[in-house]
């Protein structure tokens, strides 16, 4: 009977890489992994794991370690030194990933930490693939001083350099503060976990010192308060999980780099099929509000709409959909809050998006119903001309297709930034229900009218009778497009087939704007 054949160990040298491996693979240890847990929170291994497809995953750098030799830190060595950087594949597409490890010396940055993004990130701009970076980190170390704010400031140059040629995401997974959140603040989208994250420039024991006012750390800058207040959150999740399942279906409406399409998705829902609801969904009061996102998510693929940023400035409704399978930019007004008006948030929310939709060959589809801008001191003081005209210069510059669908008001200086086809629109069309003027009846004849009202016999009466008068000329969409500012008036139950194709016609839209360095977007 032969023996059973001993396993023979393996060589120094492979025993030494597999240790070194499993010492890497521990980050700071057990008892800070389990910490780690405790609080709610993956690790930044874990969070890669769930990110990337499986078993896609490269790393790069994972024997790094910090050149700090202060403070007793040259006895205090990890390997990878707090940030797992690597590449992969989501929904079989390269991406390039750094996980802040927080569980060594809390995520702080080092010289050598920055290094191993910077790598990651010169790579992702040479291959022409996104870049996610999944934050949690305690800041800047001490320990090394100018050396970390040299390495913040080496990624800041990258991120400008990689803005409009690669996607870049960041996800806010814990602590990001003081100067680290400006690189999250110059990539494409943020996102937070509630009650686990959060972002600010200087912390509530600081503000406490300086004006006096108290405040904790998730009033000043958690998620909740970062897509409701300040609108640097564009998506919040309740936890690890879900945060990461949002940065894989955001990333499936996006290119991989600015030379590539968004990529298209099979879909059983017919392009070209009617939407009949629609015919009855747009009131003709136009005083009446209703809910913009029933008109989206009836034309588009399987009912399906993926909102961005909608705790902010909710009076303008942005997000991505598919038509026929094509990825599209949607930039609607919501008449259900503030009447649908343009204010200085909606405007800068909607320019930042058009902006992105832009860089990155995805065409844009706006539906409006606005009464116009909001009046007001605040506004005014506030500098709603300039922050109205990003969103008026971001269509302008945009050469991407454009599609713009008038449902309802499209009153004064707000029709012409609203994608008219004086700045651009490949295709302007117009339910029935479009008032398309300076300003509404009502007001319109206060204004040219008002001496005949006023010497009448009866005043109510004449108003009433000029008012009629005046919607039946202008307060409609016929007069526009006599003029040929719209392309046509449609019916409603047709706009999904219009949609369609007008796309496929614009598939192969190449259009430039002059040769220059760059805009100077009013900012």
């Amino acid at each position: 009977m032969s023996q059973p054949r001993q396993s023979k160990p393996p060589p120094p040298h492979m025993a030494r890489l597999s240790d070194l491996n499993s010492k890497a693979l521990l980050g700071g240890g057990a008892d800070r992994i389990k910490k780690q847990h405790e609080g709610g929170k993956l690790t930044a291994r874990e969070r890669i794991d769930l990110l990337v497809d499986p078993g896609s995953f490269e790393e790069i750098g994972r024997f790094v370690t910090h050149r700090c030799t202060d403070f007793g830190m040259e006895s205090q060595k990890v390997l990878g030194d707090g940030v797992v950087t690597g590449h992969g594949l989501v929904n079989g597409r390269k991406v390039f990933v750094f996980a802040q490890d927080f569980t060594v010396f809390g995520g702080s940055l080092s010289g050598a930490y920055a290094q191993k993004i910077c790598k990651l990130m010169d790579m992702a701009m040479k291959v022409g693939a996104p870049v996610i970076g999944l934050n949690d980190s305690g800041g800047a170390r001490i320990q090394e001083g100018v050396e970390s704010l040299a390495g913040y400031a080496d990624i800041f140059l990258r991120n400008t350099l990689a803005s409009g040629v690669v996607p870049q995401i960041s996800a806010i997974m814990g602590p990001c503060a003081g100067g680290a959140v400006y690189s999250p603040a110059i990539t494409d989208f943020i996102l937070m976990v509630e009650n686990t994250s959060y972002m600010f420039i200087t912390g509530p024991d600081v503000i406490r010192t300086v004006t006096h006012e108290e405040v904790t750390k998730e009033e000043l800058g958690g998620a909740t308060t970062h897509a409701s207040k300040s609108g640097v959150c564009h998506l919040t999740s309740a936890d690890d999980k879900t945060c990461i399942a949002q940065i894989r279906e955001l990333l499936s409406f996006m290119p991989s780099n600015n030379t590539e399409d968004p990529p298209t998705k099979a879909s059983t829902d017919p392009p070209l099929r009617e939407v009949p609801e629609l015919d009855t969904m747009i009131p003709i009061e136009s005083n009446r509000p209703y809910d913009v996102k029933d008109v989206l998510r009836a034309v588009m693929d399987d009912a399906q709409f993926f909102e961005v940023a909608e705790q902010y400035a909710a009076n303008i409704v942005i997000g991505y959909a598919r038509v026929g399978g094509r990825v599209i930019g949607v930039v609607a007004n919501q008449p259900q809050v503030l009447a649908g008006v343009l204010d200085i948030d909606a405007s800068m929310k909607a320019a930042r998006f058009v902006r992105f939709c832009d860089c990155f060959n995805i065409p844009l589809v706006t539906f409006v119903d606005v009464p116009g801008f909001l009046p007001g001191t605040e506004q005014e003081y506030g500098g709603i001309i300039k922050h109205g005209a990003k969103l008026l210069f971001a269509f302008a510059e945009a050469t991407v297709p454009k599609i713009t669908v008038i449902l309802r008001k499209a009153y004064g200086g707000a029709y012409d930034v609203m994608a008219s086809k004086h700045i651009r629109a490949d295709f302007n069309f117009a339910f029935p229900t479009a008032e398309i003027a300076v300003m509404g009846p009502d007001g319109a004849v206060s204004i040219v009218r008002r001496k005949e009202i006023d010497s009448a016999k009866d005043p109510a009466a004449t108003r009433a009778e000029f008012i009629a008068d005046y919607k039946e000329k202008f307060a409609n969409p016929y007069k526009a497009a006599e003029l040929g500012f719209i392309d046509e008036v449609i019916f409603p139950h047709t706009l999904r087939q219009r949609l369609h194709r007008s796309l496929e016609v614009l598939k192969d839209k190449r259009d430039t704007n002059p040769p220059k360095k760059h805009s100077n977007i009013p900012l």
